[in-house]
């Protein structure tokens, strides 16, 4: 049993072997494999500041570097085994290294334990993420920008509790979601020095009797900031829950941007036209054209909501310092990474792609009397109190109602017999186009602030995508 339990680098205190129920049951291999090159580069670090120390050789130094470079080729070459009775990529990665090098790659792992080397490996996993959904947030928001670009002069209707509200412009309505992804983006750009901290150092908890240079070891893996506390940094997994945060939002607003696809491509709604690379059909229906990655991303938004509370509650009860149950931190924050970038690049696939039917959206303007305000406004211009306004407008339209017209299709004498205040010019107020033309408030969906609109966001795109994330 003893001869078992030399595998375990951790061993030599135990006299017998581990269970293989308990070994199963606390390896950890099927998520932390994710972090094996991460593990590679924050090892590269560590030997680097150990041979500028002193700690080891430079002889050593490059046997261990070598050792690195060819697990590396392994692990991209899907070569490496893994062991699962070593526990954890840490352990496989090390045990792999000294079977290469023999003894210097035991002397990697000096001034260090596997508490501030997980949170160091796992960092970098979660910097990595953000930035490649700053990425795709990017490709989302060029996406909408575009077909903004094309679509300044189309109306269609907004609305407030999905009912027709008033007309507004296609471009302003996708340069909301527009803002809604740059303030996802912004949340990482906030996040990313909570994230690139170096807690390799801290050790276990209590720092460490070698003469390390943390600041060494971040520069080398691309941070600015060194831990502070030593059993803040091996506990710390606020960085992870921040992370599902952003990645939370993401999806609510995918998931709201999926609602409005779904909606507007039904054909009672017909807006759009969905691209058939991004649709499905029935198998028993032939006409159905179905807009699944939208309801598949609205359906992952609650897994990864999910995963925000999982860890939330994982975290609520620890003690300091490290707890084996934050082994349970990987799987939320991998699955969320998962399915976070992907619904963002099939949306905006989807989005580039996507047709918008211009007269069945100026033809839903005439269904809900969105030209309503537009009246009230009109008498309110002509010295009619709009409180009074108000309530002869809706007389208007529910007259306009009984008739089956629109309020523009009235004629001025049956306009009058509701208001003397009423004249022929009332026809270029109930006028779609003027309406939204008329809105000149700074944000609004008037032309001069969609142009606004876009040259903001345009301005912003060249400047993130011209300059480093």
């Amino acid at each position: 049993m003893k001869g078992q339990e030399k595998e375990k680098l951790w061993g030599g205190r135990f006299a017998s072997a581990t269970s293989s129920l308990v070994e199963e049951f606390t390896q950890s291999l099927d998520y932390d494999r994710f972090l094996a090159l991460h593990d590679l580069d924050g090892s590269r670090a560590h030997a680097r500041m150990l041979a500028h120390t002193g700690i080891i050789t430079k002889d050593e130094l490059q046997q261990i570097l070598s050792g690195l470079d060819r697990i590396q080729n392994e692990l991209e070459q899907d070569e490496f085994t893994w062991n699962p009775g070593l526990e954890d990529v840490h352990m496989n990665i090390e045990k792999r290294l000294t079977d290469l090098i023999g003894s210097a790659g035991q002397k990697l792992h000096t001034g260090r334990s596997r508490n501030d080397q997980v949170a160091l490996d796992f960092r970098l996993y979660t910097a990595a993420a953000l930035q490649e959904w700053q990425q795709v947030l990017r490709e989302l928001v060029q996406a909408m920008l575009d077909q903004a670009e094309d679509h300044r002069e189309t109306l269609l209707p907004g609305y407030t509790h999905l009912q027709p509200a008033q007309p507004v412009c296609l471009a302003q309505h996708l340069l909301a979601y527009a803002r809604m992804f740059k303030r996802d983006h912004e949340r990482i750009e906030d996040a990313l020095p909570r994230v690139k901290v170096s807690p390799l150092g801290a050790a276990a908890l209590a720092g460490t009797t070698y003469p390390l240079q943390p600041e060494q070891v971040a520069g080398h893996v691309g941070f600015e900031e060194v831990f502070k506390n030593s059993m803040d940094a091996v506990s710390d997994r606020d960085f992870v829950l921040e992370g599902l945060f952003i990645a939370s939002m993401i999806m609510m607003h995918l998931s709201r941007l999926g609602e409005e696809i779904i909606l507007w491509s039904n054909p009672g709604f017909g807006f759009i036209i969905l691209p058939d690379a991004y649709s499905t059909g029935s198998s028993i229906m032939p006409q159905k054209k179905n807009p699944d990655v939208a309801e598949l991303v609205r359906g992952k938004t609650g897994g990864v909501y999910g995963r925000l509370m999982v860890l939330f509650t994982t975290m609520k009860a620890l003690p300091l310092t490290y707890n084996r149950d934050m082994q349970e931190d990987k799987e939320p924050f991998i699955e969320a990474h998962r399915s976070g970038s992907s619904s963002v690049r099939v949306m905006a696939g989807m989005l580039q792609q996507t047709v918008f039917d211009r007269e069945r959206m100026l033809g839903a303007l005439k269904k809900g009397y969105l030209n309503a305000t537009e009246l009230a406004d009109y008498l309110v211009s002509k010295g009619m109190p709009f409180r009074q306004a108000h309530p002869l407008t809706g007389q208007l339209v529910a007259s306009a109602e009984a008739r089956g017209l629109g309020l523009e299709d009235l004629n001025l004498e049956t306009l009058r017999d509701f208001s003397g205040l009423i004249e022929g010019d009332v026809y270029d107020v109930l006028d779609y186009q003027h309406a939204v033309q008329r809105r000149v408030t700074p944000g609004g969906t008037g032309p001069e602030s969609v142009e606004e609109q876009i040259r903001d966001i345009k301005e912003w795109m060249d400047k993130k995508n011209g300059g480093s994330v």
